[in-house]
């Protein structure tokens, strides 16, 4: 299967799954009980189900214009500025967000704003990281995010056709930026796919965090090779999930890791007792605290602010969660919204969940 056929299926629908992948439950319609909380919650200033939006977890103007410009006029500048301007701070964090989203817009449309890129600047090390993470994103586009029983032949063979390519260009994008971990963070979605040895997945951990030891964007995605759906099991995301919490300095929110560790693992067939242990409620309280030693301007906080609302609002802490709502309305593309086929019905449930609760009802 040729790329340009992939390109194809992508544009025209065919493959119409997001590289966040299995995202596979359906968020409840909502009762007449819910469609009241609805209604309270405008009262309190939130916004309303049509107005959440759902690709962001809060507002990023320049990415936004970024995306924007690529889309309607294949106008790649704002995007190479965006991104030098991360690689010239030294911000990895925000770095390898607005690569992933970059090369999630390229995969998705035609891509010819990211050739126009590459060809004005064969060298840049920025268009280089955001290629490597276009050729992930079109070949998870490709294979859809189902279970692999359910996966079509014809899907794998255009996955297992794309995805090995990534390796040389992660290669390339870090030979031009020696400094920079953000290809071997996209290379983490290459050995998803490739199934990778634990022991090179060391070696591309320690290229990480020889470079940026406490990122918590990679520190997520790590987290998902070794949980018990890919390559590792229960035991092993929950020592590494702990392992970084417990070493990482306040305020770089990795004590958010033992909460996704739990949630992959015992959160989904979860009940209401389970997610009000003592030892659940200890994690939520310790991820609440490194938020708020955070810098307001994490761009990772918008997405622990998210995290913390849910499991708040399933502790029935609901002052504390609708705090964290009100920070981050009007935008859902957030774990662990983005997880469900309709992530705003799910976001609203719960946030107009906390809001009763908060009122006493």
């Amino acid at each position: 299967m040729s790329l340009e056929l992939v390109r194809i299926l992508v544009i025209t629908g065919a493959v119409a799954v997001s590289v966040a992948a299995y995202r596979r439950f359906n968020g409840a319609a909502p009762s007449r009980g819910e469609a009241g909380a609805e209604r309270e919650a405008q009262a309190l200033g939130l916004l309303p189900a049509s107005r959440q939006n759902t690709m962001l977890a809060a507002p990023d103007p320049g990415l936004e214009r970024a995306l924007a410009a690529a889309a309607a006029r294949g106008d790649w500048q704002p995007a190479a500025r965006l991104m030098a301007a991360t690689r010239e701070g030294r911000d990895w964090s925000r770095r390898s967000r607005y690569a992933g989203f970059l090369g999630e817009a390229a995969a998705e449309g035609d891509g010819a704003w990211l050739e126009a890129w590459e060809a004005a600047l064969p060298d840049d090390p920025d268009a280089a990281v955001v290629r490597a993470s276009s050729t992930v994103c079109l070949a998870w586009l490709l294979r859809g995010g189902d279970w692999a029983k359910n996966t079509s032949a014809e899907r794998f063979a255009g996955f297992f056709e794309v995805l090995p390519r990534s390796r040389d260009q992660v290669a390339r994008a870090a030979e031009l930026a020696p400094e920079d971990p953000t290809p071997y963070i996209v290379e983490i979605s290459t050995a998803l796919g490739l199934n990778y040895p634990h022991k090179k997945m060391h070696r591309i951990w320690k290229e990480i965090t020889d470079r940026a030891p406490h990122h918590p964007g990679a520190h997520r995605s790590a987290l998902q090779y070794w949980c018990a759906k890919w390559h590792g099991s229960e035991e092993l995301a929950v020592r590494f999930a702990r392992v970084a919490a417990d070493s990482a300095p306040p305020g770089t929110l990795l004590r958010t890791l033992p909460l996704l560790a739990w949630w992959e693992h015992r959160g989904r067939e979860g009940k209401a007792r389970d997610y009000r242990t003592p030892e659940l409620v200890a994690l939520v309280d310790a991820a609440l605290a490194d938020a708020a030693a955070a810098p307001p301007d994490h761009p990772d906080l918008p997405g622990t602010r998210h995290l913390l609302a849910y499991f708040l609002a399933r502790q029935g802490r609901f002052d504390a969660a609708l705090e964290q709502f009100r920070l981050v309305d009007g935008y859902v593309g957030a774990w662990p919204w983005a997880d469900y086929t309709d992530p705003v019905a799910y976001y609203c449930r719960w946030r107009d969940k906390a809001v009763r609760g908060a009122r006493g009802r």
